[in-house]
């Protein structure tokens, strides 16, 4: 078994090789398809690797890197959809806590995002490495929100998917990994965080905008990563 510092889990390719090319002395590692990059990026070694977008992609790919190189943390970094209005194109978002909003078994009597299995509805994120990468962000000069970000299977792109989403959870922010993510590092006792830059504002406007937006947004999200590596 590899032993790396930070585990790094993207969604998509652009998300990703911002971070991959920065690897020094990189090897890889095919696993099921999904290609592991590990290596020294400064001080601290790592294992960056793209999974995917969706739950299920991202949920396998964070358990083969826990038991392949038992990472100490996990960062699901990448693009977001703003549930808050106040969050704009390039902001950043920090998770405090997860929540899977597609999650409903309400009709036997669970609350709605209830997870089987772990008796919570949300994932709280280390508060050491939230911390530490919410001072990079303030030291880059970004906006940027700390709150509670939900994932789930869909892309939210219209008004009443997100009216419902932050009616249910509260949230700040929606994509499609990061709980996931949670619930594995959760279930693992490994200690996580999600990191996000805004792409589009999860309404109408949605597809033109990640489209759009989605490499310079990451770019955000990875410069400050780096510099807490």
């Amino acid at each position: 078994m590899e032993k790396v510092k930070f585990g790094i889990i993207c969604a998509l390719k652009a998300e990703a090789e911002g971070l991959i090319s920065r690897i020094e002395n990189r090897d890889s590692r095919d696993i099921c398809g999904i290609i592991y990059n590990f290596g020294m990026i400064g001080k601290s070694s790592v294992v960056v690797a793209v999974c995917g977008m969706g739950k299920v992609n991202a949920a396998i790919c964070a358990q083969t890197m826990i038991l392949t190189f038992n990472p100490d943390y996990i960062v699901n970094t990448g693009v977001a959809g703003a549930l808050d209005n106040s969050l704009k194109t390039g902001d950043i978002v920090i998770s405090d806590k997860l929540v899977q909003h597609d999650v409903d078994t309400s009709v036997i009597g669970d609350p709605v995002g209830y997870i089987s299995g772990t008796d919570v509805i949300f994932m709280e994120s280390d508060k050491n490495l939230a911390s530490k990468i919410e001072s990079a962000v303030k030291k880059f000069g970004y906006n940027y929100m700390v709150g509670t970000i939900a994932s789930g299977d869909q892309f939210i792109a219209t008004k009443e998917s997100k009216d419902r989403i932050v009616r249910n959870f509260g949230a700040v922010a929606c994509e499609m990994e990061g709980a996931a993510v949670a619930q594995v590092c959760y279930i693992a006792k490994v200690k996580f965080c999600i990191l996000r830059s805004i792409s589009d504002g999860a309404d109408d406007n949605s597809n033109f905008d990640y489209v759009s937006f989605t490499k310079s947004s990451a770019e955000k999200s990875n410069r400050v990563l780096l510099s807490i590596l």
